[in-house]
């Protein structure tokens, strides 16, 4: 019989199954984050026999965190197109199968209050809870606990599978199960649990992996940008920043590092090293037109008189020293219309070339992962039969927003009525 083998950080090399002291499971999880634990939940409910493990020190690290403590559960516009993976099609399955109104409905049957994020250009489709993240987590256990799941955590594990199942030796003990369920994340937030874990059991397994970089995540700077963004670190304004792909409306925030924000979060998921990036601070206006008005209808006044009324003042005067300090003290009719013009460009088209990023040390998720090509779509089975990929781990990252809390309890779910 063909072995394979995986021992991981925690488990000694020299570990032996106890075959006779083996607890067995219908079900085992790896991961008790938002996918883990509604694809136990999920199971469970069918009867399943489930054991969700966690390496961690506690459950729903990320949930907790999440939303600035209230966690963006999910997004009331979830589509595919909210999505990014080298398969776009392979979401659309388990986003139908549970959608965000079926989250929405267990937020509601647990009395958990709930509210929509407005923006400068409406609501958003954000859902947030009114008061706290740790809501979500404790409706989750609750759900768990009524269906009899049980839950280990900080549980170093090692897996053993042969043709008849899974078998796994940890630090807590030696498990068996029919399915196994990979729910383990990505590289996101090291500081939260995030590791490499799950695409090592995908490699251990024969499956293919897509290359994994940082997503929803800061840019960093190395040449005088780096300065500036510095001196006005702390300011946010609206913008749309773009590059050959897409493009985002949202809110920028400059940082000590570089660039921040969900604008900037937004458009970082479609960003390639050494590419530049182009900003607008005048979304929805024509700078050229604008200028020109100003310049007929105020001609005495100054130029940054003028876009102060529009941009942060502290904002404008930097723009100024780095656009037009030759005419800062001449009055608008006193330039000349190409003068007028090229300061236009730079306000709705400054180009900007990121060094890099934060990383995983501060990405909200990571994208590529555990290559779509080797599961199902409706399922979540790999080419190992009774092998599961849920989650973060598999090549499905969403936009910032609450898309990739929905795609956890989507995949989780999808998984769940299978396992």
């Amino acid at each position: 019989m063909l072995i394979r083998r995986l021992i991981i950080a925690g488990v000694a090399r020299s570990h032996k199954v106890n075959w006779v002291a083996m607890q067995t499971f219908d079900t085992i999880i790896l991961g008790a984050g938002a996918a883990g634990l509604m694809c136990a939940i999920t199971a469970a409910q069918r009867g399943r026999k489930v054991l969700v493990l966690e390496r961690s020190n506690k459950v729903g690290k990320k949930i907790l965190m999440s939303g600035g403590g209230r966690c963006n559960f999910t997004n009331l516009h979830t589509s595919p197109e909210r999505f990014l993976s080298a398969n776009p099609h392979f979401c659309k399955s388990a986003l139908s199968r549970y959608t965000q109104w079926d989250f929405i409905g267990m937020v509601r049957r647990h009395g958990i209050d709930y509210f929509e994020k407005e923006t400068v250009n409406g609501l958003s489709g954000q859902l947030f809870c009114r008061e706290s993240s740790k809501q979500i987590v404790a409706m989750l256990l609750a759900e768990c606990g009524k269906a009899g799941v049980d839950i280990r955590s900080r549980c170093e594990t090692g897996v053993v599978a042969h043709r008849e199942g899974f078998h796994l030796s940890t630090d807590q003990g030696d498990f068996a199960s029919e399915a196994l369920v990979v729910a383990c994340g990505g590289l996101s937030i090291p500081s939260l649990g995030g590791s490499g874990f799950g695409y090592q059991l995908a490699e251990q397994f024969g499956l293919r992996l897509l290359p994994t970089t940082a997503g929803l995540v800061p840019f960093t700077f190395s040449d005088a940008r780096k300065d500036l963004f510095a001196r006005l670190s702390g300011l946010s304004c609206e913008v749309t920043i773009a590059n050959r792909r897409t493009s985002f409306r949202e809110d920028l925030l400059f940082t000590h590092r570089g660039l921040s924000g969900p604008a900037v979060l937004q458009i970082s998921s479609y960003w390639k090293p050494g590419e530049t990036v182009e900003v607008d601070f005048l979304p929805g206006e024509n700078a050229g037109k604008l200028l020109a008005e100003w310049k007929q209808d105020h001609p005495r006044s100054l130029l940054r008189t003028q876009l102060s009324y529009l941009l942060p003042g502290k904002l404008v005067h930097e723009f100024e020293a780095l656009h037009w300090a030759e005419n800062s003290e001449k009055p608008l009719a006193d330039w000349p219309d190409r003068r007028l013009e090229h300061v236009a460009r730079q306000l709705q088209a400054w180009e900007l070339k990121p060094a890099g990023t934060e990383g995983y040390r501060t990405a909200e998720v990571t994208l590529g992962g555990v290559d779509t090509r080797d599961l199902s779509s409706k399922t979540m089975e790999s080419s190992i039969p009774g092998l599961f990929f849920i989650g973060e781990v598999v090549d499905v990252t969403g936009h910032l927003g609450g898309f990739n809390f929905q795609w956890a309890w989507s995949s989780g779910y999808a998984a769940g009525l299978e396992v």
